[in-house]
């Protein structure tokens, strides 16, 4: 198993951020030993959609502090989440209030969930928390950052993706293509988790992860020698 938390520290010490990596994995069973995420059920809306969070990304606010693991049912309120992360299928989905609500507003086409990348195998729990405490090997780690961050992490990855709407979709395509990609997050999220204007989301594939922590040292060192340059070359203005 890989020093995941000597894999964080370095990720973070190296893109300087402010909140620490998660781990999202994707399994038939809930990790032993990893407790159920436990808030209450929400009372339904009109179409009967419920969960435990208003969306699935509200679950990354809550494993910056403490790992856990859920089920479908948890994400439930979210008819874009539960179909991105593979625990309901478009057919279940499409008829829900909340589809029609994003479809209706014009924020999203009507061929919207025959678009999007969606987590292959229909797991039945996902687990997240803080990444340098994960019992299990993650699919996906996940981090908030800045502009610049991004801009280190972009030269660090090349062929790094940038996507828009929906911000849940850049999970899938870390964890089914091993693709590393960020999202400038979407008004359903930023709502709903209460995301800074400041931050957006990047996610890098699991079994890649040691690789890119060593593309962004060796990024990092280069744009120090270049932020030298440029400030002693600034001198004579």
């Amino acid at each position: 198993m890989p020093d995941w938390k000597q894999l964080s520290e370095a990720l973070s010490s190296t893109l300087h951020l402010t909140t620490a990596p998660i781990g999202i994995t994707f399994s038939d069973q809930a990790p032993a030993g990893v407790d159920a995420f436990d808030a209450p059920m929400a009372a339904p809306a009109e179409d009967g959609r419920t969960g435990r969070v208003p969306a699935g990304c509200a679950f990354w606010t809550h494993a910056a502090e403490r790992t856990f693991t859920t089920v479908a049912e948890d994400h439930g309120n979210c008819s874009v989440g539960s179909f991105t992360h593979g625990l309901k299928t478009a057919e279940e989905v499409a008829g829900n209030g909340d589809v029609a609500a994003l479809v209706g507003s014009g924020w999203a086409p009507d061929t919207l969930l025959s678009v999007l990348p969606s987590v292959s195998g229909g797991p039945s729990n996902v687990t997240y928390g803080p990444l340098r405490d994960t019992p299990v090997d993650p699919d996906v780690v996940l981090i908030r950052l800045n502009a610049k961050q991004l801009m280190v992490l972009s030269d660090a990855s090349p062929g790094l993706a940038i996507e828009g709407k929906p911000q849940c979709h850049i999970i899938p395509m870390a964890r089914e293509s091993q693709l590393v990609a960020a999202s400038v997050g979407c008004m359903l999220s930023r709502v709903r988790t209460g995301m800074p204007s400041t931050e957006m989301t990047a996610v890098i594939p699991g079994p890649r992860l040691a690789e890119v922590v060593g593309a962004l040292e060796e990024t990092s060192r280069i744009d120090s020698v270049v932020a030298s340059y440029a400030a002693t070359d600034a001198e004579r203005f």
